[in-house]
């Protein structure tokens, strides 16, 4: 019987540690000469016990973490031999099945645009192959465009860079637009505070991002494509890399693909890190080797995008859908999402769940789903047995939801009821020491010094809304300063350029509505109940 032990090599896993752990285990492997194949992957998702190791032994699996050097020998003592995990390993034993049912927050989970982080080795096309890779690539080719284009309506996938719209209906628009000279885009710029699903997903599966793109360019009839990825992301930027080139040398990139008569090309753009390039049109003025700003709409991209074409953008998550979408069926994506239910929204989404919750890490669960079962089942709730007070959605655009709350599903429509979005996938949640005038004021101060200052809603109003936000975390402000701030808010709101500016003051209007006595407290008894503004 074969044994593979893989261990997870993404940004989190080597920020704690996993290169040495892998380090260790290829010596031991080496030099007692064990039957063991070692092999690198992606990130899980379980983030909080990194470094992750899995043993593979024919359909058996255990999970380890984390995993230090130390450790490493009487992991390998226990497979060894055959016994398994050792009476040692009773506080680092992640699940002993390989559908991870023993630990929630794996076995709740279910994982499409992840499905193979965690379980290929990035880095090698033959594993991707081995997964099904390109294969749904090839049924598009075999299809006609309208085909391919019908069952992504019928999935009911719909953008999930924040602003879900209709992914079919974006793709209709650029398809029915004239002449030859189209683009294609993929939003990899993902700068939200705690967020990091783009990144995971292109460091633990660059292939299915790729696949997805070529099967969005079949329908559009694009033929170059752009992925706009921040430069901060090395380990990413490497795999994209690799990746392009292996798939040119396979043949599912360049000319003729794989004997179609279709033309696609790849560039990987690294982006400065700007926070409003992530606006779609500061992006195409990037991609242009312009400054990031962003400009009126209409028209909007699909119709005049880069360098003047129609072009077509979505984000990393909603191209990574695609693959499994036309592998499986439109009506199995649909049915996992809201659709059944009277919504309209198919499939899953991915979070990046962070703070002060026990369990953090990269989850993706079905559209839908109760934020309760999120905290609590999949999240553990909150750390050190603190209470739970609120989780902000959305990174800076978003709105922070109360624990009244928490019953509301995780969906587009019924997030943005209570005023916070889905946005990219940032989920920060905040326990009882956390101040909400502070989160409100942290999330201003990002927004304010992202803007890119061109036009004067955004770039003076933030300013000032965050001047009052000091001065009351600061204990110096008067109630007029309040009626002031949502003021100041609701002319941000309308009258700003783009989405920037005019989500700005979302963190500041959603804990002004569901935490108030905070703000009273801070201006008219001069005291934090967070405890914890200094002032």
């Amino acid at each position: 019987m074969t044994t593979t032990i893989r261990v997870g090599l993404s940004t989190c896993g080597l920020a704690a540690g996993a290169q040495t752990t892998y380090d260790a285990l290829e010596a031991q492997i080496r030099d007692e000469q064990l039957p063991f194949t070692l092999q690198r992957t992606g990130c899980l998702g379980a983030c909080h016990r990194e470094p992750l190791v899995e043993v593979i032994e024919g359909d058996r699996s255990t999970l380890y973490g984390p995993v230090t050097p130390a450790r490493v020998p009487a992991l390998l003592a226990g497979h060894r031999s055959n016994d398994g995990p050792g009476t040692g390993s009773v506080g680092w034993l992640v699940s002993g099945r390989a559908d991870r049912a023993d630990y929630p927050f794996l076995g709740r989970q279910v994982k499409v645009t992840t499905q193979l982080c965690g379980v290929i080795d990035p880095h090698s096309l033959d594993d991707y192959l081995a997964h099904d890779g390109y294969q749904a690539l090839r049924q598009a080719l075999q299809m006609t465009p309208e085909g391919v284009l019908q069952a992504v309506t019928d999935s009911h996938l719909r953008g999930r860079g924040g602003a879900g719209f209709p992914t079919g209906m974006k793709w209709s628009i650029g398809r029915k637009q004239p002449g030859q000279r189209k683009f294609l885009i993929c939003n990899a710029d993902e700068g939200d505070p705690g967020a990091f699903m783009d990144r995971t997903m292109i460091e633990g599966d660059p292939h299915r991002v790729l696949e997805g793109m070529l099967i969005a360019a079949r329908v559009i009839g694009a033929s170059k494509g752009y992925i706009y990825i921040r430069a901060e992301y090395p380990l990413a930027v490497k795999a994209l890399h690799e990746a392009i080139a292996q798939a040119r040398a396979y043949g599912v990139i360049g000319q003729n693909i794989l004997g179609s008569g279709m033309d696609f090309d790849f560039t990987v753009k690294e982006g400065a890190g700007a926070f409003v390039c992530g606006e779609e049109t500061a992006l195409m003025h990037s991609i242009e080797g312009f400054r990031g700003m962003p400009t009126m709409r209409p028209p909007y991209p699909s119709e005049h995008g880069l360098w003047g074409a129609p072009t077509n953008i979505n984000n990393v998550e909603t191209y990574a859908s695609v693959p499994s979408i036309l592998l499986n069926g439109p009506g199995w994506f649909a049915g996992m999402g809201t659709v059944s239910a009277g919504g309209r929204s198919g499939g899953t989404k991915a979070f990046a769940l962070a703070g002060a919750i026990r369990n953090s890490g990269l989850v993706e669960i079905p559209i839908g789903l109760p934020l309760r079962e999120m905290i609590y089942d999949i999240g553990g709730g909150c750390r050190d047995g603190r209470a739970f007070k609120a989780v902000q959605l959305g990174g800076p655009s978003g709105g922070c939801i109360p624990e009244s709350l928490l019953d509301t599903r995780i969906d587009y429509e019924d997030l943005r009821a209570t005023g916070a979005i889905m946005g990219s996938g940032g989920m920060i949640v905040a326990d009882e020491t956390t101040c909400m005038v502070d989160i409100a004021r942290y999330f201003l101060t990002f927004t304010q010094d992202e803007s890119c200052g061109k036009c004067i809603p955004c770039r003076v109003g933030t300013r000032k809304m965050l001047n009052i936000l000091t001065r009351i975390t600061a204990g110096q402000a008067t109630p007029s300063d309040v009626d002031r701030l949502l003021s100041l808010c609701e002319t941000v709101r309308i009258s700003s350029l783009c989405g920037l500016g005019q989500t700005a003051p979302n963190p500041v209007l959603t804990t002004m509505r569901y935490f108030g006595e905070e703000y009273r407290a801070h201006v008219e008894e001069g005291r934090c109940l967070a405890g914890s503004c200094a002032s």
